[in-house]
């Protein structure tokens, strides 16, 4: 009996954290800067790009060239913070306006849809969203997170896309 019971429990307790929903990120509050530009980060919520850390703290960006900015050179905009430290990314998806995870997010860059501060990465859901936003946007080319050089964000400021 005790073995059936331990396999219930285990089994039912398998389930119930299969299911429950994921950790809610933070939302920038109506004084967050973004630590690349320092612009208000509240004022832009389709842009929103957000760092968090292992220990609950949390960076907001304007976009995720901002972003990727920040992932290239950490101590650059944050002193004592480091990528090892870093536990999760994400950035607002153009379609949903929802927070997905931005190292499985594909990035239109080169397109007529400019963000906060001008040329942006726009971050989509899936290969077949990015492929039809390059298309229907006039986009350059599209990257993953990990094609992202620490070049190209400031190349994007200059209007240059390859």
């Amino acid at each position: 009996m005790k073995t059936l019971l331990a396999f219930v429990f285990a089994a039912w307790t398998g389930f119930a954290l299969a299911q429950a929903p994921a950790a809610e990120l933070p939302k920038p509050g109506t004084k967050d800067l973004c630590p690349v530009c320092g612009m208000l980060v509240s004022k832009y919520p389709n842009w929103v790009a957000t760092i968090v850390y292992k220990d609950g703290h949390a960076h907001f960006f304007d976009g995720a060239k901002d972003l990727f900015k920040f992932w290239h050179d950490p101590a650059k905009y944050a002193a004592g913070h480091s990528r090892d430290q870093i536990e999760r990314i994400s950035v607002t998806e153009y379609y949903g306006l929802t927070a997905i995870d931005a190292r499985n997010a594909w990035y239109v860059v080169g397109s007529d849809v400019l963000g906060p501060m001008g040329h942006e990465f726009v971050p989509l859901a899936s290969r077949e969203d990015a492929a039809a936003f390059l298309k229907e946007h006039k986009g350059a080319r599209v990257l993953r997170f990990d094609e992202v050089g620490a070049g190209l964000p400031s190349m994007l400021d200059a209007g240059r896309f390859e």
